[in-house]
């Protein structure tokens, strides 16, 4: 307490500067109109940028929660579309739909190596399997290959290993998308017979043919193209819509009934 008076004392006459300061602003301020909206246009300001500093802070922190709701929205949006024509509920019966759709992230993603390999997290006890497609929210990324109780691996796109039924959109011609090992933002299109009308920034979406992804799930768009040796295919190079050095969620697809395609498919290889 002592220590509180001596402080006052001895800076009593800054002290008294500072209340006399303040009480002439109350008086200026309260006396005109123009000092009094300049002050509380101040004031609006300083608290304004407070709560809007606040809020970033609160959002930022809120985000993983925020993007978790939105990757469940698009799930649910995206097994609507793809099992479009069974229902015009926008409820799933999920017993008689085709797809079932889940969402993952990407914890490993490699693009440079001849054999491109992505891991994600989800794993057997979510269900997911070898052969189930994986999608982003532009488009194809690859298929399942491997799982362990947790994790799952992906056979990129862009492996020289992938072959992936793809299409021209709005047509029915179609043929194999696969990918030279060059260059991480293309793949080609092979085998589209040269009767094809094609044109520099046409759509190449998944293919019908396939019993893993949904027919016309984006992949990209012809750069170029140019007559094989035969001279009677096109080889098509297709841009990507994926920027597959910058990625994190995707969402798997399992076709239902790719088990009875594939038994029907083996009974008819034995009888011939």
């Amino acid at each position: 307490m002592q220590q509180i008076i001596n402080f006052i004392i001895r800076f009593k006459t800054s002290l008294l500067y500072i209340l006399l300061l303040f009480i002439s602003l109350g008086f200026t301020i309260n006396s005109h109109s123009y000092h009094r909206s300049k002050y509380f246009n101040s004031t609006n300001w300083i608290s304004g940028s407070i709560y809007n500093t606040a809020d970033g802070i609160s959002t930022y922190f809120d985000l993983d929660e925020e993007n978790i709701r939105l990757l469940e929205e698009n799930r649910k949006l995206r097994n609507i579309i793809f099992n479009q024509g069974q229902t015009d509920s926008v409820e799933i019966d999920t017993a008689k739909a085709s797809y079932t759709i889940l969402s993952a992230q990407i914890i490993k993603n490699s693009y440079t190596n001849p054999n491109n390999y992505i891991t994600i997290n989800k794993g057997k006890k979510e269900g997911v399997k070898q052969d189930m497609g994986v999608i982003t929210a532009n488009g194809i990324l690859g298929i399942i290959e491997h799982t362990s109780n947790g994790y799952s691996s992906v056979q990129s796109i862009l492996n020289t290993k992938s072959n992936i039924n793809a299409k021209i959109k709005n047509t029915n011609y179609f043929g194999s998308l696969i990918w030279d090992g060059v260059r991480y933002d293309e793949v080609k299109l092979v085998d589209i017979p040269r009767l094809v009308p094609l044109l520099v920034g046409d759509t190449i979406v998944t293919g019908a043919m396939s019993s893993i992804f949904p027919e016309n799930i984006p992949i990209g768009t012809i750069k170029s193209f140019d007559l094989n040796v035969s001279k009677s295919f096109y080889s098509i190079d297709v841009e990507l819509f994926n920027d597959m050095s910058n990625l994190k969620n995707v969402y798997i697809i399992y076709n239902k009934n790719r088990p009875e395609i594939l038994e029907l498919e083996a009974e008819i290889a034995n009888d011939q």
